[in-house]
């Protein structure tokens, strides 16, 4: 062994106090589910975490019904002085339990818990925060004075950021005066169960958050319930479809972030070490489960081979392994389903006559893994430069120009994010005006902020999460008749009416 390896640097799961069952969060309390029970396991290894409760359409009723009793009794009266005051305990409590929550994220997700502890987590309280000081000032929101909570939010997050895309969609919502129900993907329940408990510490008011877990049945249950006025999903552009449809006619309000083929366009005056760095983050961040990856690499043509060079080179140094490893860079594909996927359309790629490369490691017996990938020799009529793979596969195409690099960028039924790398600030404004995606990155890539909106256009989805935009997407404008209530001026007293 030579001594500059890494000796194994664990977490130490310690930390964790998991039952050995979890059941559904429902008005302020754990409680049986009526379907059957299912277990979540670690990806890494495929040992049982603990057992969690399915929710049934009965269920979903109940806690649907719990979360109309608190937005009509408690949660629509308060002040937005005193929502936010749950906000920050909330905040401050995720804070003081940092530690176990990254370690329960990595253990079911199979992301590395450098990246649970030093950007999942943090940003969660971030978000947390930062809504928590939109609370009591709605009326900037940009729809006017004294705009109104929609009421019950339905909420249906996927598995690749659990904790995340909770804090997402929860805290604009309750800053904003509703109450939720969420359902956490079945593969990834165990921190959205944990947070369940941070809402019981921060004596939320029952009924404002609830927690129903199961698969497809329990979110179809949720989003086409009659009581719920908003739907908010995360997830594949395929249930996004789905969606749509089930609610396509009915009053209630949708925002949808969905699939993504991002484009990184590399220019050859871009700070090449700085470049690489970021494309190693676009695409292998998370193992690639992340809607917005730099999954499409243009290079222009003069550097391209450089490029290739380099990248390969970075990749053989990153670390595949235990996801609770703090030296561990790739962690487990989430689930057999997903990993099967993955290989699939690699599998294509190759057939298709692309040249696939792929980092030397050493893949675990157990549990779901795949090396970092890169295809070269791609073309953009390839499935893997077309098709979300969603997971840590690189295609790589070349380009001459900037006007061939947009057209070949904006050539994607996605338009979620892109990122452009160069030196010149004046290319890079170009450039970001015609791609036609939600977020563009400059000479970075998979930068988050709560203050900033994120979302995309065509069949990466629609509406706005973070931001003002984010707080509007939970938000109606008052109605004419509230306004004129408000701003009607008293007569003096003894004056004529």
């Amino acid at each position: 062994m030579s001594f500059l390896e890494y000796a194994p640097a664990p977490e130490s799961r310690a930390i964790l106090s998991l039952r050995d069952a979890y059941g559904l969060f429902i008005d302020g309390e754990f409680v049986d589910g009526h379907g059957a029970a299912f277990q979540t396991i670690s990806p890494a290894d495929e040992t049982r975490i603990a057992e969690i409760a399915n929710a049934d359409a009965s269920d979903v009723d109940l806690a649907v019904a719990a979360a109309r009793r608190a937005y009509d009794r408690v949660w629509s009266r308060m002040s937005g002085r005193d929502r936010g005051k749950y906000l920050f305990r909330i905040a401050r409590l995720v804070q003081e339990r940092a530690r176990e929550l990254a370690v329960a994220e990595s253990l079911d997700n199979g992301k590395p818990i450098k990246e649970s502890r030093d950007v999942d987590v943090p940003l969660v309280a971030a978000w947390f925060f930062y809504y928590a000081g939109w609370a009591d000032k709605l009326d900037h929101a940009g729809l006017g004075a004294d705009p109104r909570a929609l009421g019950v939010a339905g909420q249906v997050i996927p598995w690749n950021f659990p904790l995340l895309m909770l804090a997402w969609k929860i805290a604009p919502a309750l800053a904003a005066g509703n109450t939720v129900v969420l359902k956490p993907a079945e593969t990834t329940p165990l921190t959205a169960l944990l947070f369940a408990e941070i809402v019981q510490q921060a004596d939320l008011p029952p009924g404002v958050v609830n927690i129903v877990t199961g698969a497809g049945d329990t979110g179809a249950a949720l989003v086409s319930h009659p009581d719920v006025d908003k739907v908010a999903f995360t997830g594949s552009t395929s249930v996004g479809r789905q969606i749509a449809k089930a609610i396509a006619g009915t009053e209630k309000k949708l925002t949808l972030e969905l699939g993504g083929k991002a484009a990184n366009i590399v220019f050859d005056d871009a700070p090449i070490d700085q470049a690489i760095e970021g494309i190693v983050n676009g695409i292998f961040f998370n193992q690639g489960h992340v809607c917005c990856a730099g999954s499409r690499l243009l290079v222009q043509e003069s550097i391209h081979d450089e490029v290739v060079d380099r990248l390969k080179r970075r990749l053989s140094t990153l670390r595949l392994g235990d996801p609770l490893d703090k030296n561990t860079d790739i962690g487990a594909i989430n689930s057999r389903e997903q990993l099967d996927r993955i290989r699939e359309l690699s599998d294509v790629g190759e057939a298709e006559g692309a040249e696939r490369w792929s980092a030397p490691c050493e893949i675990p017996d157990n549990g779901f893994w795949f090396a970092p990938t890169i295809f070269t020799g791609v073309e953009t009529s390839h499935r893997i430069a077309r098709e979300e793979v969603f997971g840590p596969v690189l295609s790589v195409l070349s380009f001459r120009t900037p006007q061939e690099a947009i057209a070949k960028a904006n050539n994607t039924p996605y338009g979620l994010s892109a990122g452009i790398w160069t030196d010149k600030g004046s290319r890079i404004l170009a450039v970001a005006d015609q791609l036609r995606a939600g977020v563009v990155w400059a000479n970075t890539f998979n930068r988050f902020d709560p203050s900033s909106p994120f979302g995309g256009y065509k069949e990466s989805g629609y509406g706005r999460e973070g931001g003002r935009h984010g707080l509007g997407a939970y938000l109606k404008p008052a109605t004419r008749a509230a306004v004129t209530a408000r701003t009607a001026v008293p007569a003096k007293k003894g004056a004529r009416k």
